[in-house]
């Protein structure tokens, strides 16, 4: 009897501590997820000033501001929890900007403002921490797909509700693409 009651006990551990390795990696990737979030407000709130500056010295390329404009909007209603949609918006957003980037290569006075050149380096700075924040994510995410894939942590993820978390990741190959500009 005291055999069994040890044998219960220590499958009791056992389960106990799979679903807190669970709890943990969920716990990590959601944080990782946020981290991505913060970076991409960040982003968004820097996009109107840019377009602002752009359409003060280039206001004849109304086109590819609207887009901009657009593809933020976009790329902010999609749902938090959304990491597919979030992805795809965010590569549109991202095309739209590399767009915009060029169009202001031909304006001398533009790329001489300092306003500007501010502005461009805070966004290549938060582009570089979203990737930064990307790379993490996945790997957090691929931590816990891990777990919740893996025997017997599969049994216990399983009767628990835990579920993959998808990857943040571009799934248009147009989105990989370098934007063209024609003047």
């Amino acid at each position: 009897m005291l055999i069994l009651l040890a044998i219960i006990v220590l499958a009791a551990l056992y389960v106990v501590f799979i679903y807190n390795g669970l709890v943990r990696a969920r716990q990590v990737a959601e944080e990782a997820w946020s981290g991505i979030d913060v970076q991409l407000k960040r982003r968004a709130d820097l996009i109107p000033n840019l377009v602002e500056t752009v359409k003060g010295y280039a206001g004849h390329e109304n086109k590819t501001l609207v887009e901009v404009t657009q593809a933020r909007n976009a790329a902010q209603a999609v749902p938090a929890g959304d990491v597919a949609g979030r992805a795809a918006a965010e590569g549109i957003l991202s095309q739209a900007l590399g767009r915009l980037m060029a169009v202001s290569e031909a304006y001398p006075d533009l790329k001489a403002n300092t306003g500007f050149v501010e502005l461009q380096q805070s966004l290549e700075k938060t582009e570089n921490e979203i990737q930064m924040s990307r790379r993490y994510y996945n790997g957090a995410a691929r931590d816990l797909n891990v777990k919740v894939e893996t025997f017997p942590n599969n049994l216990i993820a399983g009767l628990f509700g835990f579920v993959k978390k998808a990857y943040f990741e571009i799934t248009n190959e147009a989105d990989r693409a370098v934007p063209t500009v024609k003047f």
